[in-house]
This record gives C-alpha cells, sequence and structure tokens, in this order.
C-alpha cells in the first residue's frame, strides 16, 4: 500500500504531495518524518475521490488493511489548501452494536454510549443526508441519546443502522466525494479563490477516542495569537471529548497553562502539557511555520491528530513572518514572500472587524481602503461643520469635485454613487488616507432631498449614523466593529528589508506638505506627482483665482496672480524642506479654468457679491467658459499656452521657493512637469518661457539653481512621438488615468456604470482603471520609453498614474526598464513591498 499513488499509507517516504493528496495529508507525513506520534494514517489520491464520486470504489479491503480489526476510524478532508475547506470531518467510523460492547467494558457503558451516537448523530446528518433538526434534538451523549438516535435513524430510512464497518467506511468516502463534487460547494470555494477543478484527498486514520480511565481529552494547541501575532500559548483541552469539542466547550474546557481562573491541562497532564509543548516547538522549527496543533490525550498519553497553519489576521502575519526570520527558520527573503503586498493595507488603517455580524445597506467599489462610522452629511460645508463640533461624518455625493477636497478633509470617508478606481474620490481618498466607496449605484442618492436609500429599500437620511468599509466596498448600517491600525516594529523591519531587495524607485504622489509628510514617514524616494492645483481650493485662494480667470487682459491676469504667488511659494518652500533634499517633481496647473468656478446659481451670486460684477455678467462668463468635454479641451499644456501667466506666476513659486529651501543645506533640484502634452513644439514654447523666468529670478535673488523639465505622457500622441519630446525633456512621466482613459475612449468617472458587466462578459479581462492594461495602454508605454531613450539614453522613466501602486504595474515597469513609479503615500509600503518580491522571484528564477 505504501507505493500505491492512490490509496497510501502514511509512512516518511510515501509518495504524497499536496498538489496529489492536499495539504492535510502532506502534513501528517511531516509529523511521521519527526516521529511524533500521529495515529496510522492512510491517504487517498485527488483521482482516488475523483473516482468514488463517480461511483468507483477503491478496494475496501486493501483500504482497511493496514488497520487492526474492530479499530474506529476517522475520516478527514484533505484539500490543497486548507483555506479552501471541505465536507465536515466524520469520527468513530466501525462503530456498532458490537464494537459498544466491547467498549462498554473497557470504557464504561456511557462513554461507549457516547461514541456511538456521536457517530450515528454524524453518519445520519452528513451521509444519509437525514433532517438534521431530528438529531440534534436528540443530542449525543450517553445511553438514552443513543438508543432515541438508534431509532430515529430507522424510522427515517426504514432500516436498521448499518453494522458493517467497511459498508460504513465507504458511505462515508462516497458522501464526502460527492459533497464536494457539488456545485453548491464549487461556487463556495471558487469565492475563497480555489480554481474550479480543485481536488479533494481525504484522510483515513485510527481513532484516538478521547474517552475512558485516566486523564482523557482533546484539545488544539498553538503558540502564537492569530490576532496580535505575539508569541503566547493559545487553545483549549475538554476531558472525555473528541475532535474540536474543546473550542466549543465553553466552561467546561480547560485552559492549556496554568491560569487563576480556573483548572489546566498543565494541573491535570504535567508531562502530557510538556510534551505538547514539545511537540508544537517542533513543528514550528521543522516546518518553518507557526502551527495549530490538534491532539488527543488516551490516559495521559498525546496522539496529534493534525496540524495546519495558524489562521492569522494581517498584522499577526507580518510579526509571525518577521519573528521566523529573526529566529533563523526562515530567510528574510522568505518572509518578504510570505506577505501578500494588499495585506499592509490592514495595517496602515483601521478596518472593519469581519468576524462580528453586520448588517450590509449597500455595495460599492472599494476605492479606498480602511473603514470609518460616522453620521451622513451630504455637502462639504455640513462635513466641515460636523468636524468644527469634532463629530465624526461621512460625505456622500453623487460624484466628488476640487471643491469638495475641504469636506473631504473634514469627513472620516466618502461614499459617491458615480466612479470609478480612478475617479476624484478614489484618488483623493487614497492620497489621503480617507476611506471611500464610489460607483454605490445600486443605492439611491437624492441629494438635494437629503435621503439615502439602501438596496433594500431602506431609507438613511442626513445625521444617520452608517459605517463606509473602504476595503471591501460595502456600505454597513450603523457602528460596527473596527480594527485599529498598527504601524509597529515589525512591520518596519519588515519593510526594511524590502527596500534592501528592490531593484527600483517608490515615489509617492502628494499635493500638500501634508501629504509629503505622509510620504516621507513611509520612507517614499521622493514626490513623483505633486498636483499644484488643489493648492487653489482654500477660500481665500480660491477666490483670487476666480478673480484672475475673469481678468479681462493679462496684466489683470498677472495682477491678480501676483496675489497667489506668496502662498504658491510657500507651499513649495515647505514641500522641498518636508523632503530634505529628496526629488520633487511639481506638475503645473492641468485642470480646465471652469473647475475653479461655481456651477450653480447661488455660487454664481456669490462670485458676483464677491467680484463686484452683475449676476448676470458672472452668469454669461461661467457658461461661456463651459465646454462639451473640458477632459479633451483647454487643459494642461493648452491652458498654459493660451494663458501663460498661470505658469510663469507657478514656475516662478518653484525657483524662488528652491532658493528658500537650499538654505538649511538640503540641495533643491526641483522637477518641473508639463501636463498633457501631444507635440514637441509645446514643450518648446513652455520651456521657452520658463528659461525666462528662471533667468530673471536669477538676477532678482543672485543665487544660482537647476532645474529639470520633463513631460507628462497622457496622450497616445505624446507616447508616439516621444522621441521628439525627449528631445527637450529629461524626464518622461506616465499618467495613466489619463492615458488608459483616451486609449479606450472611456471616461473613467462614467465606465463604473458598465465596467462589471464588461468585465463579466470577457470584454475586458479587468476594469483598465484598475489594473494596467499590458496590451493596450502597456504598448504605448514601451513604445514610448523606447523611442524616448533612443533620443536620449538617459531619459528617466516613471509611471505616476494610480496604477502605480498595484504589484502588476510595478512588475510591467520593471521589465520596461523604467527608474521609478510614483502612487498614493498610502500605497508606498504595498509598492516597497511589492518591489521587492518582484525582484526576489527574478532572483529565485
Amino acid at each position: 500500500m505504501q507505493n500505491d499513488p492512490h490509496t497510501t499509507l502514511i509512512t516518511a517516504d510515501a509518495p504524497v504531495t499536496a498538489e496529489t493528496h492536499g495539504g492535510r495529508t502532506k502534513c501528517l507525513q511531516r509529523l511521521v518524518r519527526l516521529e511524533l506520534p500521529v495515529p496510522r494514517t492512510v491517504g487517498l489520491s485527488f483521482d482516488a475521490v475523483h473516482k468514488i464520486a463517480r461511483g468507483e470504489m477503491p478496494d475496501m479491503a486493501f483500504l482497511l488493511s493496514p488497520f487492526e480489526a474492530g479499530e474506529l476510524l476517522c475520516v478527514r478532508p484533505s484539500s490543497e489548501d486548507p483555506d479552501w475547506g471541505g465536507p465536515s470531518a466524520i469520527l468513530n467510523i466501525g462503530m456498532n452494536d458490537a464494537r459498544f460492547v466491547d467498549l462498554a467494558e473497557r470504557l464504561g457503558k456511557e462513554a461507549a454510549a457516547s461514541l456511538y451516537a456521536r457517530f450515528v448523530h454524524s453518519y445520519a446528518v452528513l451521509v444519509a443526508r437525514l433532517d438534521p433538526d431530528v438529531f440534534d434534538e436528540i443530542g449525543m451523549e450517553g445511553q438514552a441519546s443513543l438508543s432515541e438516535a438508534l431509532r430515529a435513524y430507522e424510522e427515517e430510512t426504514d432500516e436498521p443502522f448499518p453494522q458493517d464497518p467497511a459498508v460504513q467506511l465507504a458511505e462515508v468516502l462516497r458522501s464526502m466525494a460527492r459533497a464536494w463534487e457539488g456545485t453548491s460547494a464549487r461556487l463556495l470555494r471558487q469565492a475563497k479563490g480555489a480554481p474550479a477543478d480543485a481536488g479533494l484527498g481525504l484522510v483515513v486514520q485510527s481513532m484516538a477516542l478521547g474517552f475512558g480511565a485516566g486523564e482523557c481529552g482533546s484539545g488544539v494547541i498553538q503558540l502564537v495569537d492569530g490576532q496580535t501575532g505575539l508569541e503566547q500559548l493559545t487553545g483549549r483541552y475538554l476531558s472525555q471529548s473528541q475532535g474540536r469539542d474543546a473550542l466549543d466547550g465553553g466552561s467546561e474546557a480547560l485552559f492549556l497553562e496554568r491560569d487563576p481562573r480556573g483548572p489546566s491541562l498543565e494541573d491535570l497532564a504535567p508531562q502530557a502539557f510538556e510534551d505538547l509543548i514539545a511537540y508544537a516547538t517542533l513543528m514550528r522549527t521543522k516546518l518553518r511555520e507557526e502551527m495549530q496543533v490538534e491532539f488527543v490525550i488516551e490516559d495521559g498519553r498525546v496522539h496529534l491528530l493534525d496540524g495546519v497553519r495558524v489562521a492569522r489576521n494581517s498584522r499577526a502575519a507580518v510579526r509571525i513572518a518577521v519573528r521566523l526570520a529573526e529566529d533563523g527558520i526562515i530567510t528574510r527573503q522568505e518572509a518578504l514572500m510570505r506577505i501578500p503586498p494588499s495585506a499592509l493595507n490592514e495595517l496602515l488603517h483601521k478596518q472593519v472587524d469581519r468576524t462580528r455580524a453586520r448588517d450590509v445597506a449597500g455595495r460599492g467599489v472599494a476605492a479606498s481602503p480602511g473603514a470609518a462610522t460616522g453620521r451622513i452629511v451630504f455637502s462639504a460645508a455640513e462635513a466641515q461643520a460636523s468636524a468644527a463640533r469634532d463629530e465624526a461624518c461621512i460625505l456622500v455625493r453623487r460624484e466628488t469635485s476640487p471643491e469638495d477636497i475641504r469636506g473631504m478633509h473634514a469627513a472620516k470617508a466618502v461614499l459617491t454613487e458615480r466612479g470609478g478606481m480612478t475617479s476624484h474620490a478614489a484618488v483623493i481618498g487614497r492620497g489621503i488616507g480617507l476611506p471611500c466607496v464610489v460607483g454605490a449605484s445600486e443605492m439611491r442618492f437624492q441629494i438635494r432631498k437629503k435621503l439615502l436609500t439602501g438596496r433594500d429599500g431602506r431609507v438613511f437620511k442626513e445625521g444617520d449614523v452608517i459605517t463606509l468599509d473602504g476595503t471591501h466596498g460595502e456600505i454597513l448600517v450603523g457602528e460596527v466593529s473596527l480594527l485599529e491600525a498598527t504601524l509597529d516594529d515589525a512591520f518596519k523591519t519588515l519593510l526594511s528589508w524590502a527596500d534592501l531587495e528592490r531593484d527600483i524607485g517608490i515615489r509617492a504622489n502628494a499635493d500638500t506638505p501634508a501629504d509629503a509628510r505622509t510620504a516621507k514617514n513611509f520612507l517614499a524616494q521622493g514626490i513623483g506627482l505633486c498636483r499644484t492645483e488643489h493648492m487653489f481650493f482654500e477660500d481665500d485662494r480660491l477666490t483670487v483665482m476666480r478673480e484672475m480667470i475673469f481678468a479681462e487682459n493679462s496684466e489683470d491676469r498677472r495682477a491678480a496672480l501676483e496675489r497667489l504667488l506668496p502662498v504658491q511659494r510657500a507651499d513649495f518652500t515647505e514641500l522641498f524642506m518636508t523632503m530634505a533634499g529628496l526629488p520633487v517633481c511639481i506638475r503645473l496647473l492641468d485642470p480646465p479654468l471652469h473647475e475653479f468656478l461655481p456651477s450653480d446659481h447661488a455660487g454664481h451670486r456669490g462670485l458676483a457679491e464677491a467680484l463686484d460684477l452683475p449676476l448676470s455678467e458672472v452668469t454669461r462668463r461661467v457658461e461661456a467658459m463651459g465646454e462639451y468635454n473640458p477632459m479633451l479641451g483647454m487643459r494642461g499644456v493648452r491652458l498654459g499656452i493660451a494663458v501663460p501667466e498661470i505658469y510663469d506666476m507657478q514656475v516662478r513659486a518653484i525657483f524662488e521657493a528652491s532658493i528658500n529651501a537650499a538654505k538649511s543645506g538640503a540641495p533643491i533640484v526641483p522637477e518641473i512637469m508639463i501636463p498633457l502634452v501631444s507635440a514637441k513644439r509645446e514643450v518648446e514654447l513652455v520651456k521657452m518661457r520658463i528659461d525666462v523666468v528662471a533667468a530673471a529670478v536669477r538676477a532678482e535673488t543672485g543665487a544660482d539653481f537647476d532645474y529639470k523639465l520633463g513631460v507628462m505622457v497622457e496622450t497616445p500622441r505624446a507616447a508616439l512621438r516621444a522621441q521628439d519630446i525627449a528631445e527637450t525633456a529629461v524626464f518622461l512621466s506616465f499618467g495613466t488615468n489619463d492615458l488608459t482613459q483616451m486609449t479606450y475612449g472611456l471616461s473613467r468617472d462614467d465606465a463604473g456604470r458598465f465596467m462589471s458587466e464588461y468585465v463579466k462578459q470577457g470584454v475586458f479581462a479587468e476594469d483598465p482603471f484598475h489594473t494596467l492594461d499590458v496590451d493596450g495602454v502597456g504598448e504605448l508605454l514601451i513604445l514610448g520609453a523606447r523611442r524616448g531613450r533612443a533620443a536620449r539614453p538617459d531619459l528617466v522613466l516613471s509611471m505616476c498614474g494610480e496604477h502605480g501602486g498595484n504589484p502588476e504595474s510595478i512588475a510591467f515597469c520593471r521589465a520596461a526598464g523604467f527608474d521609478y513609479v510614483s502612487c498614493s503615500p498610502f500605497r508606498v509600503p504595498v509598492a516597497r513591498l511589492a518591489a521587492a518580491q518582484l525582484a526576489i522571484f527574478d532572483k529565485l528564477g
């Protein structure tokens, strides 16, 4: 049997693998190799179980041959990944009337009856598929329960309970195999990430009873806390029990080590306790993992039934991996490879405790991770008012605009009806670490009436409390239990190891000094994108900006911009000082001017008062400035060429700020980036004006300085003509948000309405605004990179769109020879880990 590839006695050299027999079978073989006290075990392969599901049973005599006559058995599932689950284990197979008599003499009638009753209950419910309520009412303890269970089985099936152990085992195997192959089970494990054709192995094992004279029972033990990852002996033990009874034993379950709160296993069976600690420690060292051990004690002697990886949250996973590496059990590289980069999001933000019940009112796109509870507000002004009262609030909008920035900063989370992963709310939310759910189109948003209707018809009004789960895209009713963010020493240690491995730079997209401080705290290697427009939406600045927009001529525009120069210079100075000599790439003004103007009648009236103009004139000018598609209109470099005074003011502020910051001793070489370029001539025109301003600042201050000029590649033409543009620009930074939008002809704000259907029907494999389209958009990046470096070999290449923090995008950029990626500050740790894993993977081949 040992050499049979499908019905295999588990020995040290039996031919079993996790890929053919499942993880449990392979783990048991490892325990056997360590000469640990594992009951005799036979493993059935995936192929054998698949055949059983089709009705092709194995040779039962052959299967039973390793076991002693009359020995009780159990059958447990063994899937390739324990997280994929499997049918419930069935214990005490082989229990019948004759065996009951034998065990009654050895264990006593009550204990023997309990063993028999437990088997009848499991067999009736899991194998014969009888009504579980009938048998739950009967119970599983003692002779009365046994008699009633046997009677109920016979009544429900019109036949006596089967007495032949071979028949019992065959039916158990058939039932478990068919359960795994069933549609419900298949859908359930696919939801957990298992492939549709995932196999199931089965483990047939001698029963260690857990009942009898002396100290007998069962329990589980692990050496760490699965919630914190801290070293802590965890588990329970229950006398006279089987399986995982100890976990459901309530007040009857015992502590493992001595505890002032009650009796413990260490008190009752000190030698067994000592053995368990030794076995668990050996497993940790030899299996190179923190393991949960399932055990049975018979008359003081320990039997190990199973060992599974300790279930853990992300916080515990990081601590466990780091401690295993620090103890020399695994390498630092392996510790890095064990943590999914996305898991770090759970450490950076508060999270919903998903072990607790929660009431879901609606769902949307999980656009920015984290969770927050607060009262509903429907405007940015109301959010600011709530913050002033020190009341947590959730800002609810159809979609956000730059005017909502202050309200977003005041809110604890943002919910929008429209939008996708690169919508305004999503980008700003990720940038400032604000939980955000967008595209919640299954809910009804009535902003004017200040009502929000859930998918089931429940109505929420302003002031009602909800919880937003930006990690999973859920809108929850009321206040729910939240887990705190955790940035401990293990987190910092892991990322320090990551920085030693990675071979691509990681910068942050940071628009304000506060964003820059966050980026610096997360050890970003500079700022790869500073969007200057976000600096203009404070009340005092916005009014001046509007005066500039309404100016009749160049001189009036300059006069208004002179008032913005000091605040812009102060912002840039603080930005440079915060980054302390690290590179800072500043994008010149990008959005169309109408975004700085009010869009409603009340706003027009307020602007008319501020500018001392007739309301009709303000309304006319605002309407005249509107564009059919402003995202393809006068914005970016087009605005800089048409209204050059804006860029003149901004570059002057950058140069003067760099001079101020350099006085602290940190060398400052600002990087100036021109947005939305399509042609070489656009860059030349802007560069000529920048050089004029630079010369003027040098003459006025007597200070010398340098700067780097680059282009944000957001149009397909810029990528295709990169060789021309690179003659004037020293760096190209690919803005994949707009580049994806223009390549597909999709609106990133509106595509969410149909994108899920497109993905579902296979039009797109993924939402291209969420996962970089390497075939289409990616080809433009590769063409742009190759052509740009053909013209300028030292051309610096980067990606600064929201894709920049995705592991898949980082892999693409590494392969394409990019120098760095830039992402939201709170995604910097994720990107650092992902980049390290990619480098390690390449080294390992």
